[in-house]
């Protein structure tokens, strides 16, 4: 069973700020309480491999993701390897003149078997869930 989890949200800050912000992987055990620790594998302008390991309560899982950038505009995951048997994410910036832009952020999943699904499921839908609200805090932190 895919789950399909859309949200979008409007910041006063410009959209190369938020792009950076999201690709900044290396950052996201600082601020997201769900992942315990990221890793960069391979990165160019163009593309990301990154490793996240998520956890709460005793329980951790990674998963690794191919990242297609399109600078200040797009990144698309693709899931590589980790606990799903699918996992598509796009992050969508549009620029609302100078100074401030919509973020998008449109994300399926679905998890390789029912043991998976019941042990994984409630904590990756929540920090899904709550993705799109966790970066607009970390900009309004480091942006004012």
């Amino acid at each position: 069973m895919t789950t399909h989890i859309q949200r979008s949200a409007l910041l006063p800050y410009p959209a190369q700020a938020l792009y950076d912000l999201v690709n900044d992987v290396a950052s996201y055990p600082e601020f997201l309480p769900w992942c315990s620790s990221s890793t960069v594998l391979e990165a160019s302008d163009t593309s990301m491999r990154a490793s996240l390991e998520v956890a709460k309560g005793g329980l951790s899982q990674k998963f690794v993701t191919k990242n297609v950038l399109v600078p200040g505009k797009t990144i698309e995951m693709n899931l590589e390897e980790g606990p799903f048997s699918q996992l598509h994410g796009l992050w969508v910036f549009k620029p609302l003149g100078e100074k401030a832009c919509k973020i998008s952020l449109d994300m399926s999943f679905d998890y390789a078997g029912s043991i998976v699904r019941a042990t994984l499921g409630p904590l990756f839908n929540q920090a899904a869930n709550t993705l799109v609200d966790a970066f607009c805090q970390r900009a309004k932190q480091l942006y004012g």
